[in-house]
């Protein structure tokens, strides 16, 4: 299993680099991570995606999109995503990583990709091949891919050519780029709530305490989740406290208990029940099997 390890903003902190350059390409089988998915996170990076096998079922902030087969997407820097198994289809895909500021010279970077990256409208972007623009796209991604993987003379700049021609075809696609401060607000809010709970989760927390972390009434802070994350708040607790608890089940010097203390619960048998059902299997079955 891959270890997916992020830091208390949901920053994504989990190594991938397999070269010099501020490029990430890996592929990735979903149902092998550590959580059975990709557990929500950001980073600075674009990312852009090849489903090679199976269907992908990808969240940005608050949009959900089924990416099938040979087809691809864009994620773009700083948005909060996740990624699932849809239906355990076995989905593999190729995530290529890159630094924004890699894609063009500093010169450019002003024109060419600042807006892009702050355009409220422009969360996504679903590559589908019947669209010339995007098969380019999805065709430079393999491309990197496998000169990373062959590592001939010279891969790193026919590398930075096809991040290049990556990002030409994709903001050459007419997109129309807005810009809406609400917007803006809204996504730092929920990055505020969410932010609260990975620094207090091994406290006891109330909906109170979320709502007022993001500067909202109770019922609003309770819209957003259910908007970004079609779960309650504190159903998202419960949730974040048990991804934190694998890491400790790993560990051989802590029991079950000391473990679902140490991320919150002040029941170790309301923490094995919730525990199962979101891992289908005891904490202790899983320890053992980790361990």
């Amino acid at each position: 299993m891959r270890d997916f390890i992020v830091d208390r903003n949901l920053k994504e902190l989990t190594e991938h680099r397999t070269i010099v350059l501020p490029v990430a390409c890996y592929v990735t089988t979903i149902s092998e991570n550590i959580n059975g998915h990709i557990p929500l996170h950001w980073h600075d990076e674009f990312q852009f995606v090849v489903v090679l096998k199976g269907i992908a079922n990808f969240q940005i902030n608050e949009e959900t999109i089924l990416v099938q087969e040979g087809e691809g997407l864009f994620i773009n820097s700083g948005r909060l995503h996740r990624a699932k198994d849809q239906k355990s289809t076995g989905c593999v895909y190729i995530c290529l990583n890159v630094s924004p500021h890699f894609v063009v010279s500093h010169e450019l970077y002003t024109t060419f990709v600042s807006p892009y990256i702050q355009a409220t409208n422009l969360q996504y972007l679903h590559l589908d091949s019947r669209n010339s623009w995007a098969n380019r796209i999805l065709a430079a991604i393999a491309k990197v891919e496998q000169l990373i993987s062959q590592r001939l003379p010279y891969y790193e700049l026919d590398i930075s050519m096809e991040i290049t021609c990556i990002w030409m075809n994709l903001i050459k696609n007419g997109l129309q780029l807005e810009f809406k401060e609400k917007e803006t607000i809204k996504d730092l809010r929920m990055k505020q709530m969410l932010n609260w709970i990975h620094q207090n989760y091994t406290e006891k927390i109330l909906l109170e305490d979320i709502a007022q972390a993001g500067q909202l009434s109770r019922s609003e802070c309770c819209r957003y989740f259910k908007r970004f994350l079609k779960k309650s708040p504190l159903n998202y607790v419960t949730e974040y406290r048990i991804q934190k608890s694998l890491i400790l089940l790993q560990q051989s010097h802590l029991t079950v208990t000391d473990v679902a203390y140490q991320v919150g619960f002040n029941s170790t048998s309301y923490f094995i029940d919730k525990f199962r059902k979101s891992m289908n299997m005891t904490p202790l079955a899983y320890k053992k099997v980790r361990n």
